[in-house]
């Protein structure tokens, strides 16, 4: 009497179902990253504090005015002049009231510089300015 066996098959992992939830991974993670953005337009040497402290986060990030020197003054990474710096703060802060103003400058930017600076945040109306500082290194 002669008894069949079946034969086993070798098992087969099939890669085409892995690549595509791979694929899908990929996307979903792709998607839901936020990207931060470079502050790389002016090249500015924070000052140094003791006292800094965290600002908390808020909802919308605040117009961020940078001041490098005389010739290098950005608001939201876009060129101003000292003179025009009043209009364009009007002019930001009428299209998004609920945003702030906070201020980076550079170390070694003048003393009057950053006086005209607060002179026109002044005009504009900007009441609460933060500074951004570098935390002291022990």
């Amino acid at each position: 009497m002669k008894f069949y066996t079946k034969k086993r098959r070798a098992p087969v992992i099939t890669i085409i179902p892995l690549i595509d939830i791979l694929c899908i991974l990929l996307i979903f993670f792709i998607v839901t990253t936020t990207f931060r953005k470079e502050n790389n337009l002016l090249k500015i040497n924070l000052p140094e504090s003791q006292e800094a402290k965290a600002a908390a986060t808020e909802k919308e990030p605040p117009l961020l005015l940078r001041v490098q020197n005389e010739q290098n003054l950005t608001l939201d990474d876009k060129p101003v002049t000292v003179g025009d710096l009043a209009a364009a703060l009007k002019d930001a802060l009428a299209k998004h009231p609920q945003r702030g103003v906070a201020l980076q400058a550079d170390k070694e930017a003048s003393f009057g510089l950053i006086v005209k600076v607060l002179d026109a945040l002044q005009a504009a109306g900007v009441k609460n300015i933060p500074a951004f500082t570098d935390p002291k290194k022990p």
